[in-house]
């Protein structure tokens, strides 16, 4: 842990980003905590300090489905923390009718992939200072579900679609979540820094909050010990810091095993994996969002 003293971590308020930070506070870990609301972002900073009053706790405020508030927020950070020894991007959302965002492009697609992608190149001069960082991507096996990959219309892609057709696109952002660690991990070969993706597992947390139904579902499932989060915070965590993933990268893990997991066609294919970055790179530029 001593060598992981900066750890940046996307939708910590809530779920599983909570549990890694309450676990990493412990540690005495530096904390950069993004959150949309001021308030839940107060309310965090409070309970984490009830466990360590020492703790050093950074708040950097945006909504990450909007690309100019993810690169705001990455260069903010990055500003008054020129080194960062890991970054966690936790945050997703399963919305289960479209919504596009002012950028004009689909909010899931937005939060889950193109946040990630956008939020890690602005840091990566603070995660190569480190000379020994890690970048964490949560992914699902959901992306076991994601139809036909279509590059590069799905980035763009803002029809409608039901509750039941969302699990289809969630599990493709998740898809591409894997497809990025990848490439990422081959072009910082020779930087220091380890890209390692994983499947957290079934957690009951607030990620489907949108059902009618989430909050007696719920109880149901804390009832019969279904879908514990802990679960899901332990792999990310030991993805985070843990010794045993030093010399690993571009690896998909799995939740409890911490074992590797092979996804699901094109999830390892490097010429997609490649055309996947490129096409990213590409709408990302003509956006003006980066240079």
């Amino acid at each position: 842990m001593e060598k992981f003293r900066t750890i940046a971590i996307t939708g910590a308020t809530s779920g599983l980003g909570k549990l890694v930070a309450i676990e990493l506070v412990k540690r005495d870990a530096h904390l950069i905590l993004t959150a949309r609301n001021k308030e839940r972002a107060e309310a965090t900073k409070k309970m984490l300090e009830s466990i360590n009053p020492k703790a050093k706790i950074d708040f950097f405020f945006g909504d990450l489905s909007v690309m100019r508030d993810v690169k705001r927020v990455g260069e903010e950070i990055k500003a008054v923390h020129p080194r960062i020894d890991v970054l966690v991007n936790n945050a997703g959302l399963h919305a289960f009718e479209q919504r596009v965002t002012s950028d004009g492009l689909a909010e899931m697609m937005a939060v889950n992939y193109l946040a990630p992608w956008l939020l890690t190149n602005t840091l990566l001069q603070s995660l190569i200072a480190s000379r020994n960082a890690r970048i964490v991507n949560v992914a699902s096996e959901a992306s076991r579900n994601h139809g036909e990959l279509k590059l590069p219309g799905d980035l763009t892609d803002i029809s409608e679609f039901t509750s039941r057709e969302s699990s289809a696109i969630y599990g493709k952002t998740k898809l591409l979540n894997i497809m990025f660690t990848a490439e990422l991990a081959r072009r910082l070969s020779g930087t220091g820094i380890i890209v390692n993706a994983l499947n957290p597992g079934f957690n009951v947390t607030g990620l489907g909050r949108e059902l009618w139904f989430a909050t007696a579902l719920e109880r149901i499932l804390k009832f019969f010990h279904i879908g514990d989060p802990r679960k899901g915070a332990d792999i990310i965590l030991r993805l985070s810091i843990d010794a045993q993933y030093n010399s690993v990268t571009g690896g998909y893990f799995n939740v409890i095993t911490g074992n590797p997991i092979s996804p699901i066609y094109p999830g390892g294919d490097k010429v997609m994996q490649n055309k996947l970055w490129s096409d990213t790179e590409t709408l990302l530029k003509q956006r003006g969002f980066i240079e």
